[in-house]
């Protein structure tokens, strides 16, 4: 039977107020959890004690990027099942684990069944196909929930079925069509007013590099020191996105940007090493460098750090630039997904005049003869 991988922390709730956290003992654990305000040990319980709010869970999440956290919250409904629903999520995470999927997806579809648990909490052994379907039914019929949310959802459940339960339930349920939403853009100069209201050369070597290679997050926090080819003017991307390597480009100013924040900080592995140097820094600090930096910059967009790759795509497409290059450069595996850049752009919108327009001109002309 497969053992819980080594080296992952369980989160529980407990008393009103407390969360609980539970791990074999291991001394740098110990040291990152001791950082935490409001923390304590309960011997009793063999666990630690931390408050109860979302601040406090960024916080976990944030220092123990690189440490599995198993999520039990939202399986705790009746205290009979809660045994049966760990062994459950357990098998779910590590089935997953060996199916290769990322952290963020095993996150995910862990919360969904921990949400589906919660939901028949009454009932011993919930999946059966009309509990499945009727579940189902209710998230689609809830407007809270979007649409590529019960999708996922559907693949969840669907995973769970086949590799954890290795049940053949048939769910005839239709899945909804995702919504197609247009990103949000940057235009060139805010690009340039965010990326100029940097001051710290960490900070801007991050952002700078992000949208000078159209790189996700998740990516620009694993880039090492030897991933930037400077002879050739390319970034290695390994393992991005369905496991994927690929070479983007290297910006010659996000390049003097690099040097200019190595030659202060040193990186050795790392190329941005967080706050222990042996691992990265996490995707939520990049998240709140962006997040300040649109502040001081005056940019009221309803835009994230992700923003950046959305416009370097979009401004790449405005010059001219072959819309083929931009998928191998963002790591698309589908051209669908690069073509909805098309929908942004503006080099073929601006050229389009208004039919107001011409009727004014139209207008005046006949004024004038």
């Amino acid at each position: 039977m497969l053992e819980v991988m080594p080296m992952s922390i369980k989160l529980e709730r407990g008393q009103p107020g407390h969360l609980l956290v539970s791990f074999d003992y291991n001394e740098e654990i110990v040291r990152k959890l001791r950082t935490i305000k409001g923390r304590k040990w309960n011997p009793r319980e063999k666990k630690w004690v931390l408050p109860d709010n979302q601040k406090t869970v960024d916080e976990l999440y944030e220092l123990f990027s690189n440490t599995r956290i198993i999520d039990f919250r939202e399986c705790q409904g009746a205290s009979k099942k809660l045994l049966q629903n760990e062994e459950l999520i357990r098998k779910l995470e590590i089935e997953l684990v060996l199916g290769g999927f990322s952290k963020k997806t095993i996150k995910a579809y862990s919360g969904h069944i921990c949400r589906y648990l919660e939901y028949y909490q009454n009932k011993m052994a919930p999946f059966s196909k009309e509990l499945i379907e009727k579940y189902l039914l209710n998230l689609l019929e809830s407007k809270d929930y979007s649409h590529s949310y019960v999708n996922q959802a559907v693949s969840a459940i669907k995973f769970t079925l086949k590799n954890v339960i290795s049940s053949d339930i048939d769910i005839t349920i239709k899945r909804p069509k995702t919504e197609r939403k247009l990103p949000e853009v940057l235009s060139q100069s805010e690009v340039l007013k965010i990326l100029n209201a940097l001051d710290n050369k960490k900070h801007r070597a991050i952002l700078f590099t992000i949208y000078s290679a159209g790189l996700r997050v998740s990516e620009v926090v694993k880039l090492k020191v030897n991933d930037i080819d400077s002879e050739r003017m390319l970034i290695h991307i390994v393992q991005g996105k369905g496991k994927k390597d690929r070479y983007t480009t290297l910006s010659e100013i996000a390049l003097t940007e690099l040097r200019n924040y190595a030659r202060k900080y040193r990186p050795d592995t790392w190329l941005f090493p967080g706050e222990n140097p042996r691992e990265y820094i996490t995707e939520r600090t990049v998240q709140r460098i962006f997040g300040n930096a649109k502040i001081k910059a005056g940019i009221k967009k309803n835009v994230s750090v992700h923003s950046l790759r959305h416009s370097f795509a979009t401004h790449l497409l405005e010059g001219g630039v072959d819309l083929r290059y931009i998928q191998e450069l963002l790591g698309h595996a589908n051209s669908k997904t690069t073509e909805i850049y098309t929908h942004v752009t503006q080099k073929s919108i601006q050229n389009i005049v208004s039919p107001l327009d011409l009727i004014a001109f139209k207008s005046k002309e006949e004024r004038g003869n």
